[in-house]
């Protein structure tokens, strides 16, 4: 694998928002195996917008890209070796790495196409990217408490047909199932604990709610008080014995020839 000049980094979101990432955020085991098992037999990985390197499988070669120096500091010494760059000019020669994932990033990108390029340009035989269906997502019941968050979702990320079509022909989608413990606190992984969304430090580990937060509204006291009188609970009781929920998020694993 052969280094190019790495280029300047993009919009630096998580150097504002990332000072305390990894209070709430950290790899769930299940999807981890989720992820590991879609990267296949590929002994390279590359791990694009990479933060503090949750997702990053531990038997194989991995490195790692991150703009944001506030995210590569928070990384632990024992995670994959990290370079500041950005998807959308990756510092790597052609069919440099077996696989690359992006977890949860595409939204983040200045310009997600160029981004998907690079990242398949880069790639020998497989991309991995985790994203998620918007149209799932807004039928979540948090949508009906935070509509500036997930408008603001709506307009600064690619849909998930967007992203397909951003890839190669024969892409396919698996569904992510959240588990109801989900370890990771990612944007809907409290789905069955409304109450952890009253926690700012909860919110400040989910960038839609974190980048949102001057325009919130009242949704939060709307949300303390039906949780408080039994409406939240009562609206929504066939959430309460679910081990595992379809929240929108999808693998999107792009198979390459070369």
């Amino acid at each position: 694998m052969t280094a190019r000049t790495t280029p300047p980094a993009t919009t630096r979101v998580y150097d504002v928002i990332g000072a305390s990432y990894n209070v709430t955020r950290r790899a769930d085991p299940r999807l981890e195996q989720v992820i590991w098992a879609a990267l296949g037999d590929s002994k390279t990985v590359l791990n694009v917008g990479a933060g503090t390197g949750a997702y990053e499988p531990r038997d194989r070669c991995v490195v790692a890209v991150e703009p944001s120096a506030t995210m590569r500091q928070a990384r632990p010494p024992e995670a994959a070796p990290c370079l500041a760059a950005s998807a959308e000019s990756l510092p790597f020669d052609d069919a440099s790495f077996g696989a690359v994932m992006a977890i949860l990033t595409v939204h983040h990108w200045s310009d997600y196409r160029a981004g998907l390029r690079e990242l398949r340009r880069v790639a020998r035989h497989r991309v991995l990217i985790l994203h998620w269906d918007q149209k799932v997502m807004d039928r979540l019941w948090l949508a009906r408490y935070f509509p500036e968050a997930f408008a603001f979702d709506r307009h600064r990320s690619p849909s998930l047909d967007d992203v397909r079509a951003g890839l190669g022909p024969g892409t396919r989608v698996i569904p992510v199932l959240v588990p109801h413990d989900c370890q990771d606190g990612f944007g809907a992984a409290y789905w069955r604990r409304p109450r952890a969304y009253l926690d700012p430090a909860v919110r400040a580990g989910i960038s839609m709610l974190a980048q949102t937060e001057h325009q919130r509204g009242d949704g939060l006291n709307r949300l303390r008080r039906d949780l408080d009188d039994g409406s939240w609970a009562a609206r929504h009781r066939t959430l309460l014995d679910q081990p595992e929920h379809d929240c929108g998020y999808r693998l999107i694993i792009d198979g390459i020839s070369r």
